[in-house]
């Protein structure tokens, strides 16, 4: 079964349920996925309220493709000492809950990284975007759109790192594309 959402021209969002084609369109992408999540029988949860002005709400993983588990030694001081505005949370890996001060998302997740490597020697290079191919808010700087680009940057910067590419060679490749 697939849930797939659609934010319209007009502002509206459309909502189809794939296995019995259920679909419905609103002006609240949330009144969308509640409806479309009870027609499926699944439990709706609503989002948590909003984050203050310049505070941006993501989460960090640490996807470690050698299985290491949350309870993992090398996560002892950051389980103990999280980056303020930080939760750690057990997803099978380590993942923070993060609530971040930034200009924008993506100044929120780079200072969080950052941190966390400075203060405890470990890159996170994840945001655990599971369908990153959803953009649902292309048009905002900082919502799901910036998280997925968030997700998939440190997940390139971690896999380039793992076939033994560099931070020129990733620039390079950036440069190659045209980002300003």
């Amino acid at each position: 079964m697939g849930l797939h959402f659609h934010r319209n021209p007009d502002g509206t969002t459309t909502g189809r349920n794939d296995a019995n084609g259920f679909t419905v369109t609103h002006a609240q992408e949330e009144e969308v996925k509640r409806q479309l999540y009870e027609d499926a029988g699944w439990e709706y949860t609503p989002p948590p309220p909003p984050v203050p002005p310049g505070f941006h709400r993501f989460s960090l993983v640490h996807d470690d493709f050698r299985a290491a588990g949350f309870g993992d030694e090398r996560y002892a001081g950051l389980r103990a000492r999280p980056p303020e505005g930080c939760v750690p949370v057990d997803r099978g890996c380590l993942a923070l809950e993060c609530e971040r001060p930034g200009k924008t998302l993506l100044d929120a997740v780079a200072g969080t990284v950052a941190e966390v490597r400075r203060e405890h020697g470990l890159v996170m290079n994840s945001l655990g975007v599971e369908k990153p191919q959803e953009w649902f808010d292309a048009d905002s700087k900082n919502g799901y759109a910036a998280e997925v680009v968030a997700h998939l940057v440190l997940t390139a910067a971690h896999r380039a790192r793992l076939l033994g590419y560099g931070r020129k060679d990733v620039v390079r490749l950036l440069d190659a594309a045209g980002v300003e």
